[in-house]
């Protein structure tokens, strides 16, 4: 059975990107520190994680700030995902980018048919903040893996900021010390 998993990085006070946001900067002020343990300092134990990721989802969702800001200059104007990829936004863009499917209807209609086009396989939720807090608020996630990284930011956008549904028991199924970043996983207990 799929499960609806969040997986993102995050800096040990919170933060999932720096302060500033742009499409020349699609990580914030200092915010691409949050990704070295992916790029600049990655060990075989970081390679098996992202691996896992890739290789048990069917679907990705991001949100519409997330693809304004990372498809021209992050991403290259092309989708980097080699799995159906789907953004919830407000409109859809002027400009249509092959490999993304534009839902205008909210988390619950992005869920419906990202589930139908990830089959068995898991449906990965990867940003941003606001999407993240909805899909928690609405008690649609399965599964939070937190990849803490060691730097503390100080301002930029928090994860966590906007949970308004009380208290969310979570067990924790794993957890992988690596050089720059601890890799958690927990599964949200409903």
């Amino acid at each position: 059975m799929s499960k609806v998993i969040v997986s993102i990085s995050m800096s040990l006070d919170g933060y999932i990107a720096g302060s500033n946001m742009s499409s020349k900067q699609p990580m914030g002020e200092n915010g691409e520190r949050i990704h070295d343990w992916m790029f600049k300092t990655k060990t075989d134990m970081d390679s098996d994680v992202i691996d896992e990721i890739w290789e048990t989802a069917g679907a990705v969702i991001v949100g519409g700030r997330t693809y304004k800001v990372a498809i021209s200059d992050a991403w290259r104007g092309s989708s980097p995902f080699n799995i159906p990829a789907f953004v919830i936004t407000h409109s859809v863009p002027e400009e249509i980018v092959k490999g993304f499917t534009y839902i205008t209807e909210g988390i619950e209609k992005v869920l419906m048919e990202a589930t139908v086009q990830a089959g068995a396989k898991n449906i990965w939720v990867m940003g941003g903040a606001d999407i993240i807090q909805q899909f928690i608020n609405a008690k649609m996630v399965d599964e939070l893996q937190i990849n803490l990284v060691n730097v503390l930011m100080g301002k930029g956008v928090r994860l966590f900021d906007k949970i308004n549904i009380g208290q969310v028991e979570l067990e924790k199924q794993r957890v992988i010390d690596s050089t720059g970043v601890t890799h958690l996983k927990y599964r949200v207990i409903k």
